[in-house]
């Protein structure tokens, strides 16, 4: 926390801030925000310093001002449940996925009218969409990078990270106003628009029953006896993970884990001599790794893992054609209009339309996940690039 006082003024440029950190302070913050036509909004979690993460800290400002409510203090958030749903605010987010999510998940905040600066700079065309480069360049602020992976969890947080917090949100509605400005010139507005109303309700997924392999680079290579052990020390490093509340890479790292299934020890004075581990991990973990490394031995040959991928669907001849079709017309049409590929029409949606393979714009309504925006600026286009792929098709 910031000093005793439940509200507390800190200068930051031309700007001020209040730490909010009583029920009464959020009571009074949400009746001022509920009057307010326009918000900036920002959060910091602490994902880099526990296994089950949390929101830390949340900011925000209206045109005039900006409030840091201390979700650690005042843990019920309820109160501003109704500003974040109104329809009749606008809420500024920079890169707004995780931070919806997030406050989903910690306080049941749902958001409605969203405009995403970080969307807005995809949409036109911008190579920099950090928030970081965009207030350097655009009012010649810098950010305080040793921050940035600051652990917001901890309490008291000094005034100089409470202020870099504070920033954030002060900036996003003037830097709204002129992204949405661009937009309107270039008659991208209501593509960003529609992408903000999908965004509103993103929400985090259950994890996956998945073996936890899948989630390392380098272990595709992995003969099946080495694969297993390494399941097996991942699964170990979960488990104690979650007992001590440390994100899985702060017990062990992958590259310790790979190496220690590539070389499989079976003793201490082994683990001692191949020096993978740090010495407080060999104090904490030794013992338990190497029973783990034991039992992957004994695993029956017919029992062992195999790398086994999410699988891509396997497309017919046709569909491949029509795919091609597809992405060739994307490739052009993005690097006109001076947008990532991907933001005019995703992959999953090039397959979608290449299996259905619409006649019309009627029948492009079928097509799950296809936005407004892309129909009514490039049905045509694309209804083309599809009777294009299966021409080809049928003269093969």
């Amino acid at each position: 926390m910031v000093g005793k006082a439940s509200v507390k003024k800190m200068e930051v440029n031309r700007f001020s801030h209040e730490w909010v950190e009583t029920p009464a302070g959020l009571e009074r913050v949400a009746r001022i925000l509920d009057r307010a036509e326009i918000i900036g909004v920002d959060l910091e979690a602490d994902s880099m310093y526990h296994y089950f993460e949390k929101v830390c800290l949340l900011q925000v400002a209206t045109e005039g001002a900006s409030y840091v409510i201390d979700p650690l203090a005042v843990r019920d958030l309820s109160a501003l449940r109704p500003v974040f749903s109104s329809p009749r605010i606008r809420k500024v987010f920079h890169g707004a996925d995780y931070d919806i999510r997030s406050l989903y998940r910690d306080f049941q905040i749902e958001i409605e009218n969203l405009f995403d600066t970080q969307l807005a700079c995809k949409f036109l065309g911008l190579r920099q969409t950090g928030l970081e480069a965009l207030l350097r360049s655009r009012f010649h602020v810098a950010l305080n990078k040793k921050f940035q992976r600051a652990d917001w969890s901890r309490r008291p947080l000094s005034p100089q990270m409470v202020e870099y917090a504070a920033m954030d949100g002060m900036y996003l509605i003037p830097l709204a106003k002129m992204l949405e400005k661009e937009l309107e010139e270039k008659g991208r507005l209501s593509w960003v628009e529609e992408e903000c109303r999908s965004l509103c309700k993103a929400r985090f997924a259950p994890p996956y029953h998945q073996p936890l392999y899948l989630r390392v680079k380098g272990a595709l290579h992995l003969d099946r006896r080495t694969l297993s052990i390494l399941e097996a020390l991942l699964r170990f490093r979960e488990a104690q993970a979650r007992k001590v509340d440390l994100p899985p890479f702060k017990v062990i790292g992958n590259e310790s884990l790979l190496e220690l299934a590539r070389q499989k020890p079976l003793t201490l004075e082994e683990l001692e001599t191949r020096k993978i581990l740090s010495r407080k991990q060999m104090d904490r973990h030794a013992k338990r790794l190497l029973q783990e490394i034991h039992g992957a031995m004994t695993i029956p040959d017919q029992e062992l893992a195999v790398y086994t991928p999410e699988p891509e669907p396997a497309l017919a001849f046709p569909l491949r054609r029509r795919v091609k079709a597809l992405k060739t017309w994307r490739e052009d049409r993005a690097k006109h209009l001076q947008m990532d590929p991907g933001d005019l029409l995703n992959n999953s949606l090039i397959n979608g339309l290449a299996m259905r393979n619409p006649r019309s714009t009627k029948e492009m309504d079928e097509v799950p996940g296809l936005r407004k925006w892309q129909k009514d600026h490039f049905s045509r286009e694309i209804l083309s690039a599809l009777t294009q792929g299966t021409r080809r098709d049928l003269e093969h």
